[in-house]
């Protein structure tokens, strides 16, 4: 009985793999034979998981997805793996409390061995600091609305809630392509069908609405992938590169060193003991110039013009802000002949 109960996990193990099986592969790998693999794999669909036959000259099995959740087989790695990102998801995402319960789940079934293993792990998630009451939570089930409209192309309207430039709530009509999360935040790609352009929506300030419009086909995203596109967009460009609109070159009197650890986007080029190259970009030349202003030392612009002009523009804007002049009067200098 053991035997067998050891030959089933086994052949469980290959079949959770993503391809199919000819029955003489599964017996090659089991080191049994073509009629011992047929009966082991009715014995796992007499325990509920739903294996199909393929036909054909070799014939073969695949694993399909069943009505409920029968009991999976992992090996320790993925175990481990597995624990891992519950720990990370269980730290503060839209999933936290799920995650919570499922790695209690998880760690229970564990063997002793495992289990010590998982115990070791202390993960401490820490959020980046956020602006007062700017802690949006997103409802897990606004998620599966927004991917279910996804899966199936359909149109989707809802009613999205003020933001900084709208006093009111908007309902708006689209064709949703994507969902993304960046820096802990869950966003809706979607073709705006009233604006007909390009979207990128909070998905905390979506409410859908239902039922969902008719299908749609998917238009080309600028930019060839979500990642370049959604890039693009946060670094103020048109959605179809994932470069910095506006990139200039300096020269700073510091150590490569000590400039690289804070220009994480930027290229920085080590010239000397004391002297670096920086290439970095920005959504706007001021902005570039204020980003470079941060380190504490001399500046050499190197180009373009743009950016040299955005220093002279910021250095009297600096000058405007500073205000006259506060500090103790000098006295005027004696004339030449009377310090000879």
């Amino acid at each position: 009985m053991h035997k067998t109960s050891a030959r089933l996990l086994a052949l469980l193990s290959l079949l959770q793999s993503p391809r199919d099986w000819s029955g003489d592969d599964l017996a090659e790998r089991l080191g049994i034979t073509s009629r011992t693999v047929r009966r082991d794999i009715d014995r796992l669909r007499e325990l509920d998981y739903p294996i199909k036959t393929l036909r054909g000259p070799a014939g073969g099995y695949r694993l399909e997805a069943g009505t409920h959740l029968p009991p999976m087989l992992f090996d320790d790695d993925q175990a481990v793996a597995l624990a891992v990102a519950l720990h990370t998801a269980a730290a503060g995402t839209t999933v936290a409390e799920g995650a919570t319960r499922a790695l209690a789940t998880l760690r229970q079934v564990m063997p002793p061995r495992l289990r010590h293993r998982i115990d070791l792990l202390h993960i401490t998630a820490v959020q980046p600091p956020a602006a007062a009451g700017d802690t949006p939570q997103v409802d897990a089930r606004v998620l599966m609305d927004l991917s279910r409209a996804i899966h199936a192309r359909e149109e989707l309207r809802f009613d999205y809630a003020p933001g900084p430039n709208t006093s009111a709530d908007e309902v708006r009509r689209t064709e949703p392509h994507h969902l993304v999360t960046r820096r802990h935040r869950w966003y809706l790609v979607a073709w705006d069908l009233h604006r007909e352009d390009w979207r990128t929506f909070r998905v905390d300030r979506i409410r859908p609405r239902t039922p969902t419009g008719p299908r749609f086909t998917p238009r080309d995203l600028p930019g060839g992938t979500v990642s370049t596109f959604i890039t693009s967009r946060f670094r103020g460009n048109d959605g179809t590169t994932a470069d910095w609109p506006c990139q200039g070159e300096v020269i700073l009197r510091l150590p490569a060193a000590d400039v690289a650890p804070f220009a994480p986007d930027g290229i920085v080029e080590e010239l000397g003991s004391r002297h670096c190259r920086l290439i970095l970009g920005s959504w706007s030349w001021t902005g570039l110039a204020a980003a470079v202003s941060r380190f504490d030392t001399d500046i050499e612009v190197v180009g373009p013009p743009q950016l040299a002009t955005a220093f002279r523009d910021l250095a009297a804007r600096y000058a405007r802000a500073a205000g006259p002049e506060t500090g103790p009067a000098r006295s005027p200098r004696p004339p030449v002949s009377d310090r000879l």
